[in-house]
């Protein structure tokens, strides 16, 4: 008995003494900002807006700053929190009894951590999450019809003075609680994200330049893993150069083959050709250089950054780049000209909505045929073998029709998630409705076939998810773009625009399709032979398969 007591005192010691001990400068700050952003959106008092809370943010600071150790950091909390009043006990806490939660994304034990607060605040805000604020928020809202938030009464300090460090913290402190809070997929980031929060506030804190400043918003964007996300100023793009080479290009191999053109009278000004394949530029390794800039680009897996390289790797501020490449098995080396890219006269081909192909092959390019356009196709295509369903173009309009052909009785083929305002942090699971009725008989009894790839992205993979629960259904080619559910817009502190995937989309077994992307039945990547000598790999599988 003696020694169980002996053992617990040596605990309660313990922490005493460590709870007293002294703090780095990043562990007050992110402290700070996981403190304000709680009470932020879930103190009465400060949810509906009673307060201006980034000016309390900036009142208590310098106290934060001044702070040598735990004890007194906590005490400057305790006087924080009780100036904002006492908080009554919530009449209306519990949820609705058939409300399921999705809580892979709720994490406030942050809040005992007794290495950092005392009892007495930890109890204030365990007090305050019980009886946290239910009535109409002052910040955020959310779409009733889709469920993801949308910002309110934020101050964008348009214009603002990049050297005030009280709005640099603010712009990191406003953007990390959200995405704390109302990012259906924040535990899917590569990084911890109370990680991402200790190695951005160093960077927030001390930008040597504009921008610096501007780049560590853009890291901490690109942190948060979503192809949906993106970041941009006159710094960034300035940084990453504003002159573009006159091609299209894809990183296979950490090689870039050209497998387009922007502008084909400016390619063959320097004699570009499709299936070149580049090596380096300005003698650096293309692979190194995707990895030095990776920081920079948005994208939900590894295939999505690679497509969204396109202004990273051969962008620059001056009119001309070396490259070395291959091509016919021979190593060359010259100078490309760069141009602005208002100067590039881009040429899409003229591409059919639907046709017929060799072997009796039904094509349809989802991304050009219209809604109303989709009964004649179906029509046309009624007696093929097959129909290939190319998603690797983003759709321009409702295409959902066409399950009507394809499937003999309705699936729930997605459930979602979205943020609950009531109990920030975690999200509500909700059933996906088919809106489809039995058919009497397979109206296509054909194979359906259907292609994708990265640009294959949002309303695209959703697409996707319904067409796979049609009867004789296969999809072919490599992973899409992993950004499944409608967008959240977003404003940073300046006024700069950002977003993110604001309600998370899975298949019915649970699986996401976030940062995954769509199930594929048969893999297919292109291939630098296939670029060069023209061909479309993932069709001709496709191809293939109907014969098979």
């Amino acid at each position: 008995m003696k020694k169980t007591i002996l053992h617990l005192l040596i605990i309660i010691c313990g922490n005493t003494v460590f709870a007293q001990g002294p703090l780095t400068e990043t562990e007050k700050i992110a402290t700070t900002a996981k403190v304000w952003g709680f009470l932020k959106y879930y103190h009465p008092g400060v949810g509906s807006g009673k307060y201006n809370w980034d000016e309390e943010l900036f009142k208590v600071l310098p106290k934060i700053k001044n702070c040598k150790n735990t004890e007194q950091l906590s005490q400057v909390y305790f006087d924080w929190i009780k100036s904002l009043g006492d908080v009554k006990e919530s009449k209306r806490i519990d949820p609705i009894n058939d409300v399921k939660y999705f809580e892979r994304n709720f994490d406030l034990n942050w809040i005992d951590n007794v290495a950092i607060f005392t009892t007495e605040v930890s109890k204030k805000l365990r007090h305050i999450e019980t009886n946290r604020h239910q009535g109409k928020k002052h910040y955020v809202s959310s779409s009733k019809k889709v469920g993801n938030i949308e910002m309110r009464n934020e101050i964008d300090y348009k214009g603002f003075d990049w050297k005030d460090e009280n709005l640099r913290l603010l712009s990191l402190f406003r953007y990390w609680n959200l995405i704390e809070y109302f990012f259906p997929y924040k535990y899917q980031t590569d990084t911890d994200w109370d990680e991402v929060l200790n190695t951005m506030i160093p960077k927030f804190l001390y930008p040597e330049t504009e921008t610096n400043f501007h780049l560590a918003m853009l890291e901490l964007v690109v942190s948060i893993n979503d192809s949906h996300a993106y970041f941009t100023s006159d710094k960034t793009e300035a940084f990453f150069g504003i002159y573009w080479i006159p091609a299209i290009f894809k990183l296979i191999d950490n090689k870039a083959v050209i497998t387009s053109f922007h502008d084909d009278s400016l390619a063959r000004v320097d004699d570009l050709r499709v299936g070149d394949v580049i090596t380096k530029v300005n003698g650096k390794d293309v692979g190194e250089m995707f990895k030095e800039r990776e920081k920079y680009i948005t994208g939900s897996n590894n295939t999505q950054k690679k497509y969204m390289a396109f202004n990273r790797l051969f962008n620059g501020e001056s009119s001309a780049v070396n490259i070395e490449y291959v091509r016919d098995g021979q190593t060359f080396s010259k100078s490309v000209s760069r141009y602005l890219y208002k100067d590039l006269n881009y040429k899409s081909d003229k591409l059919e909505s639907f046709k017929i192909l060799n072997g009796n092959i039904g094509y349809v390019n989802m991304g050009i045929i219209k809604s109303n356009d989709i009964p004649k196709s179906m029509a046309s295509l009624q007696n093929t073998r097959a129909i290939i369903f190319d998603l690797r173009i983003y759709p321009k309009e409702d295409v959902h029709s066409v399950i009507n052909y394809i499937a003999s009785e309705g699936h729930n083929f997605y459930k979602k998630i979205y943020p609950d305002l009531d109990y920030p942090g975690k999200f509500i699971w909700q059933d996906g409705d088919h809106h489809f009725r039995k058919n009497e008989h397979l109206k296509y009894e054909g194979k359906v076939i259907l292609l994708v790839n990265e640009r294959t992205q949002s309303y695209a993979e959703f697409v996707a998810m319904r067409l796979q629960t049609g009867d004789h259904v296969t999809t072919i080619g490599s992973q899409t773009s992993g950004a499944n559910g409608r967008m959240s817009e977003l404003e940073m502190v300046g006024g700069f625009k950002t977003r993110i995937t604001g309600t998370g989309i899975f298949y019915p077994d649970g699986t996401e399709t976030q940062r995954k992307g769509v199930k594929i039945d048969i893999e297919v990547k292109p291939t630098i032979q296939g670029i060069i000598e023209g061909r479309d790999e993932v069709l001709d599988r496709a191809m293939e398969f109907v014969s098979e």
